[in-house]
């Protein structure tokens, strides 16, 4: 089993879980957030439904409903844009942290050990026990800088 297949079926196992009636809604929208290459708005999700999944009949309204329900699941995560709204991507991609313009939307992954040993030498310090955690460092790209 692939891990994309593993994905869904944690999502069936969640629905089953919380004596919800499975739907193949929310299989697509966590499908195109397993394979996007980057973080997508809801916006972004709608449209790749209507490329990908042309014969389907999935509403903007419905993919709101289902970016909320995957998240509350935490099949999913997001990020903040403010006024612009979030943006999504799939949990099953390994961990990393962010740089996100604020210019222009622009979000970097990146992953550096260094950092991650620091926060866990600072729970252990104070006794605490990480659970999970995300960084979100904000600033201006390259690009942006260069206008």
């Amino acid at each position: 089993m692939t891990n994309n297949e593993e994905v869904i079926e944690e999502l069936k196992r969640i629905v089953k879980q919380k004596g919800l009636k499975y739907t193949e809604q929310r299989e697509i929208v966590l499908d195109i957030l397993i394979n996007a290459k980057g973080h997508l708005s809801a916006e972004d999700v709608y449209n790749e439904i209507k490329n990908k999944y042309s014969d389907s009949n999935i509403g903007i309204a419905t993919v709101y409903r289902a970016l909320g329900f995957l998240e509350e699941v935490d099949l999913i995560t997001s990020i903040a844009f403010g006024t612009e709204g979030k943006k999504y991507e799939s949990n099953a991609k390994s961990h990393h942290d962010h740089l996100i313009c604020t210019t222009c939307g622009k979000i970097i992954e990146f992953i550096d050990d260094e950092i991650e040993k620091r926060q866990d030498r600072i729970a252990k310090k104070n006794n605490f026990k990480i659970t999970s955690h995300s960084m979100q460092l904000y600033g201006t790209c390259k690009e942006c800088q260069d206008k």
